[in-house]
């Protein structure tokens, strides 16, 4: 009989010595990682099977989890080793079979320089309140930023910090800031319970996994707008998609009040890409808008469509425009040109500065 256990174990030693970001376990292919953004499949390893997968699953999760997978075909976890490896888990079926995905979260909460990000972004960390939103795919570094720009508040200021997420990914050490995590399903049901809970609570900072739904975005904006600094995440393109996916996300009757709330409480949307390095591993290329009175009147005004153009502009100001930083990234040697077409949304623009 298999030591799920054991294997699980090997496989995780192959991810940590080539240096991986993920494994993938699917029935009919061989275990999978991906290093520096691409996958790589351990030809070594035989094909693995439906009780395979079942039982990396058992390894991986509680009975209760394990309940809970099968009830509703689909659940986020978090995983530790016994030597403190954490990893954010995914566990799905398809066609039938369970597939299962393990994404690395590194101990270390590594600082903006060593991230190669902007360092302008501490200074959205030390403000007092206001709505900063950290975009982009999955898998493009969202909540290592995030991360990073909590433990600066964590290492300078004395302020109670709450984090929501689905699963916790990062584990803070209290340094001068008194930091309380909760992850949906285990501390509390939801997001905008925890989120109406939070209120009750004197916090001064929020960060909030993922932006679900139309009750937790009016939640953390309103938070915002009450004197706390509120962080989080969406899975969308950039400033403007973003600022349109959230006064989407509700109904035609409420748009009008999120758009006024946004436009006063945001305090800017960071949007980045993790490119291929041609010396090897991944390099973040990035956008930022800082809200200022002409995007607070684009907001309130319908015209997020211009947004675009006041960032390629508000250079001044700090902004940054992402064809400026894929082309800087050309230039200093770090990515290909195919790189930053493959990674622009408007090349012809890129083209101009290449």
């Amino acid at each position: 009989m298999t030591d799920y256990a054991l294997q699980l174990k090997k496989y995780i030693n192959v991810l940590v010595h080539e240096g991986a970001s993920d494994a993938h376990f699917s029935v009919g292919a061989h275990p999978t990682i991906r290093v520096s953004g691409a996958l790589s499949p351990m030809l070594k390893e035989p094909v693995l099977t439906r009780d395979d997968t079942l039982g990396f699953l058992k390894a991986l999760v509680t009975p209760e989890y394990e309940k809970r997978f099968l009830a509703s075909q689909e659940v986020d976890f978090a995983y530790e080793t016994p030597d403190g490896l954490r990893f954010r888990g995914n566990a799905f079926f398809q066609r039938g079979n369970i597939g299962i995905s393990l994404r690395l979260i590194p101990k270390q909460i590594r600082t903006l320089t060593e991230l190669n990000l902007p360092d302008i972004l501490s200074t959205f960390a030390r403000k007092s309140q206001g709505f900063f939103l950290v975009v982009g795919p999955v898998g493009s570094g969202k909540t290592t930023t995030l991360s990073s720009m909590i433990e600066i508040i964590n290492t300078e200021r004395m302020e109670h910090i709450l984090t929501i997420e689905d699963p916790i990914e990062y584990i803070y050490e209290p340094k001068l800031s008194l930091i309380e995590q909760r992850e949906v399903n285990i501390d509390t049901k939801d997001f905008p319970t925890a989120l109406q809970s939070a209120f009750r609570q004197d916090i001064d900072v929020l960060m909030v996994g993922e932006m679900r739904g139309p009750e937790t975005m009016a939640a953390a904006v309103t938070a915002a707008e009450t004197g706390h600094l509120v962080f989080s995440t969406l899975h969308t393109n950039n400033a403007a998609q973003t600022i349109d996916r959230i006064i989407d996300t509700f109904q035609a009757s409420q748009q009008d009040q999120i758009r006024l709330q946004l436009s006063s409480s945001m305090a800017g949307i960071f949007s980045q890409r993790l490119i291929p390095r041609i010396s090897g591993g991944l390099i973040p290329a990035y956008e930022l808008l800082i809200n200022n009175k002409a995007v607070a009147n684009l907001i309130r005004e319908k015209r997020t469509h211009e947004l675009n153009v006041v960032i390629e502009t508000g250079s001044e100001e700090g902004m940054i425009d992402m064809n400026h930083s894929l082309s800087e990234l050309v230039a200093r040697g770090e990515i290909t040109v195919e790189s930053a077409y493959q990674y622009s949304l408007n090349p012809n623009v890129l083209q101009r500065l290449l």
